[in-house]
């Protein structure tokens, strides 16, 4: 018998989806994915560390809700509290990406959705129902789809970038540039195009500076965007330059970059208190082998405002796999819910 909705992905798109479509008696049955880099369970979230943006979770006693809302058998999975903020002898912080992700997978089972740890490596969305084919088992029938895969910040892949990640190495601004530890300080923005210099201007309202790494003479941005960051007497341009290596200590994260020249054999280290890499991100695509309408950067594209119809009926995409632009975990929790509200009426329009 064919499922009623599937749910590939278990970031905040995926499990807002979950959790609506469980309120709404389909049964969801959420595939998590494994280990891979792009289909970690929990999504992206699980890389992340305090979470100060994310509506309805301000700083306070955390841990002790975590626990007492989390099954006590995936307790393990719960990073160390952060120190530095007790009061009253209990740990004070905004909520971790992992116990956040925690507490929407625990409100998904609450109500009743069924979780696969496994990938889906193949899809088939010619007819109905509806295919995909999990990595250790057999072809599974669905009449929906809901795709909440996400995308995966860009990383230059040096084993020193790897070491510091979440300790002074980001890649999302917004999400980390307000917090303790980047603030009053110089930091370093990686890219030239768009992205980064919106991430850069962000920054300037908590950097001390923010230097631009530049591996040409010249940005990539739009004209407008590169009067932007030109005007802006808290950004620095550092051009023909690319990162070498990032250095630190395990007491203070990032303390510098070392840059080094493409056009000689020159390098430089600059003294900056965080790396943020706008190198653009990679939508977790490839499963899906084109069988769905993708824009020219190889997103899912929705087929109409404010609806998460895909190019194939059935089909619904949310989150960050469909969203270039904003890329926020409160922004794919709100299309997880649409995805669901929209497979919803699909299948009630069909009598399913």
């Amino acid at each position: 018998m064919a499922e009623h909705v599937v749910i590939i992905g278990s970031g905040p798109a995926g499990w807002s989806a979950a959790i609506y479509a469980s309120r709404a008696n389909l049964q969801p049955l959420l595939f998590e994915g494994t280990t891979k880099p792009e289909m970690i369970p929990l999504g992206q979230l699980a890389f992340t560390t305090e979470v100060e943006n994310y509506a309805g979770f301000p700083a306070g006693n955390i841990r002790a809700f975590v626990e007492s809302a989390v099954s006590k058998d995936r307790h393990w999975n719960l990073p160390p509290a952060p120190k530095g903020h007790e009061q009253d002898g209990q740990p004070h912080y905004a909520v971790q990406g992992v116990e956040l992700m925690e507490l929407m997978k625990q409100q998904a089972l609450n109500f009743g959705t069924r979780v696969v740890g496994d990938d889906i490596v193949e899809v088939d969305f010619s007819g109905q129902p509806l295919r995909v084919k999990p990595a250790n088992g057999d072809w599974v029938e669905t009449h929906s789809v809901i795709i909440a895969t996400g995308a995966r910040a860009n990383y230059l892949g040096l084993p020193s970038e790897e070491a510091y990640k979440n300790r002074g190495v980001s890649a999302c601004a917004v999400c980390d540039g307000a917090l303790p530890r980047f603030r009053n300080k110089p930091l370093m923005v990686v890219g030239g195009g768009d992205s980064a210099v919106e991430e850069a201007t962000y920054l300037t309202k908590y950097a001390e500076r923010v230097y631009m790494v530049l591996r040409r003479d010249q940005m990539r941005a739009s004209k407008i965007m590169q009067d932007r960051a030109t005007s802006n007497e808290k950004i620095q341009l550092v051009k023909n330059r690319v990162v070498e290596e990032v250095l630190g200590d395990d007491t203070q994260g990032v303390t510098s970059v070392r840059l080094k020249s493409t056009v000689d054999d020159a390098t430089e280290e600059l003294a900056v208190g965080g790396l943020f890499l706008a190198i653009g991100h990679t939508p977790n695509t490839d499963f899906l082998k084109g069988q769905l309408e993708m824009n020219d950067k190889g997103y899912i594209r929705w087929q109409q405002a404010f609806r998460t119809y895909t190019s194939v009926e059935g089909v619904f995409a949310a989150g960050d796999v469909a969203d270039d632009y904003y890329r926020q975990a409160i922004t794919s929790s709100g299309t997880g819910c649409m995805a669901a509200l929209d497979a919803e009426r699909y299948l009630a329009g069909k009598g399913l």
